[in-house]
């Protein structure tokens, strides 16, 4: 088959890989109805991680079920499903107290950009459909697999509730995920944090009531300014850097609460700063598992539409043009077809 491999920062390749096969006998091989280039894909596309040896890309998919190993009778060949970015039995007891992104038995996505993926712990991992959806409906329930999970993360981290004032740092994927998340929660006002035009544009569109263009402790300023010197009850991180951390902390009100999703680069948290300022910090790989079967019910009905971050889509083969669009900003996040 052919799949997606990275060599080195800027120097992402399709080529012909070994097809998949079980390995044991809880997982699945499915083929890939889409695929994407994630965000976070671009940490070692832009050299901020290391690379090593050349290795696959990938970890959200959505499919159909070719092959299932001895153990696995949740899905068969056939069905339609929506899976994870981390795997999990969605037994042990980190899934039962509702973190199946943190099982016993975790493995993290990692070949997804190909045209058939292995998928372990498939039994616990993989939401069947009843019936196989529309084509329309594809890039929506793909960004269940993390963003939109992710962005749902990052709201019940940071404790939206209905009514109150939420603040959304990053305008990527994820970020605006958040976006959609925070109105489905119930927020009274969400102000998305954005310096893009047409990222601006989508966020108003997804549910955000305010745009602030401001960085840094010029951004802090402006959301205390518009929260009456306070701060916001909810802040969504969804960037995971230094500064986004910064600005996410100090946005926030006293007895407020931080969801972090963006996975964190030389990102330090003071501890006595934080102790003082009695704000609270919560978030990790999502939980994403534990929210499928809620947020499908919610794509199906159309009550929402993650796939709009998808703003380019373009052959499972010209993904190399795909990652360089997102770090060239052209694209907020590209839908990859097979």
């Amino acid at each position: 088959m052919r799949g997606t491999m990275i060599y080195a920062p800027g120097d992402v390749r399709f080529e012909t890989v070994d097809d998949p096969k079980i390995l044991h006998p809880t997982d699945a091989i499915i083929r890939t109805a889409v695929t994407c280039v994630c965000g976070s894909d671009l940490w070692p596309y832009r050299g901020a991680e290391p690379i090593g040896d050349p290795h696959p890309m990938g970890h959200e998919y959505v499919g159909f079920v070719e092959e299932v190993g001895s153990e696995v009778t949740s899905v068969r060949p056939g069905q339609f499903v929506v899976g994870s970015f981390a795997t999990s039995d969605n037994t042990c007891a980190n899934c039962r107290n509702g973190f199946p992104s943190n099982c016993l038995h975790r493995e993290f996505m990692s070949t997804c950009q190909a045209e058939y993926v292995r998928i372990p712990n498939a039994g616990g991992t993989l939401v069947a459909l009843d019936e196989t959806p529309d084509e329309s409906l594809w890039p929506s329930l793909l960004a269940l697999s993390d963003v939109m999970g992710t962005g749902w993360w990052a709201a019940e981290a940071a404790e939206v509730r209905s009514g109150s004032t939420a603040v959304v740092v990053g305008d990527g994927a994820v970020g605006l995920s958040g976006v959609i998340a925070a109105k489905e929660m119930g927020a009274e006002r969400i102000i998305a944090m954005s310096r893009h035009e047409s990222r601006q544009k989508l966020a108003l569109a997804l549910g955000a009531t305010d745009i602030v263009t401001e960085r840094g402790e010029e951004g802090v300023a402006r959301i205390k300014e518009m929260t009456g010197g306070i701060g916001a009850d909810s802040v969504l991180e969804c960037v995971g850097t230094a500064q986004a951390m910064s600005q996410a902390l100090h946005s926030t009100r006293p007895g407020g609460s931080v969801g972090f999703v963006g996975v964190p680069h030389d990102v330090a948290v003071d501890g006595q700063e934080l102790f003082f300022s009695h704000v609270g910090l919560r978030g990790g790989p999502a939980p994403v598992r534990r929210y499928l079967p809620d947020l499908i019910e919610r794509v199906l009905s159309g009550r929402i539409d993650p796939g709009k971050v998808f703003d380019l889509t373009l052959p499972l083969a010209e993904v190399a043009e795909g990652y360089k669009a997102m770090d060239e900003r052209r694209a907020i996040k590209t839908l990859l077809a097979p």
